[in-house]
């Protein structure tokens, strides 16, 4: 079992944290590949696009994501996680940073039944949108779903948990909801990223394969961050 610690050797721990939607999954969202195995994909587009556009709530695209998959099984998401379009490498960055005694965790806003099937790829902790159990017998309790703002508490407790720093924390993200983590945090690696993280990255990559993007941590920074 990982024992929290502040260093390992003559260095402090390194908390990497990573966004999923966008960023772990390329060009797509937990959203979009659940609602692909219910035949609602048309209807999932339009809530992104309120989402992304018209300031649509994270709790208020929850509850009405609920309508859309109201018979939504366990085996469907299954089907959705594993035909999700994953960037390469995960499972080896993971590897590589267990290895250093390092520590790396998940935080997003879908559903904690997505999210949590990352556990066994070598992630120390994933944290997502609470959702009622599946099969679905009640509606989504708005106090459960992240935003934002969740996203930086959730970044604090886990470096309590892991006895890591802020200062010792690395972010990988691609929008606008992972803005705040990136401001909060030293180092930050825009994936596959849109204008919303336009000076509060460190490092930026365009591509389909983690192994490239966590290698940009040991290279020149790209400059300096607004």
């Amino acid at each position: 079992m990982d024992s929290p610690g502040k260093h390992i050797g003559d260095r402090p721990r390194t908390l990497h944290l990573f966004d999923l939607d966008g960023t772990l999954i390329r060009g797509s969202a937990a959203a979009v590949e659940i609602s692909r195995q219910l035949g609602v994909s048309a209807e999932i587009a339009e809530l992104e696009r309120e989402f992304l556009t018209a300031g649509l709530a994270p709790d208020e695209f929850a509850v009405r994501a609920r309508e859309l998959w109201s018979e939504l099984t366990a085996a469907q998401v299954e089907a959705a996680f594993e035909g999700a379009p994953w960037l390469a490498g995960i499972r080896e960055v993971w590897e590589t940073i267990r290895g250093r005694g390092d520590y790396c965790a998940v935080i997003t806003l879908s559903p904690d039944f997505f999210v949590e099937r990352l556990l066994p790829w070598g992630a120390h902790a994933t944290h997502g949108s609470r959702w009622p159990a599946l099969p679905f017998t009640g509606p989504v309790d708005r106090a459960g779903i992240l935003d934002t703002a969740a996203k930086v508490r959730i970044a604090q407790e886990l470096c309590a948990r892991f006895g890591v720093r802020p200062a010792d924390c690395v972010a990988f993200g691609d929008s606008m909801s992972d803005a705040a983590i990136f401001a909060s945090v030293p180092r930050a690696v825009a994936v596959n990223a849109d204008h919303h993280l336009a000076g509060l990255a460190t490092h930026t990559y365009t591509g389909g394969d983690l192994r490239e993007a966590f290698a940009l941590l040991d290279a020149p920074l790209d400059g300096p961050r607004a």
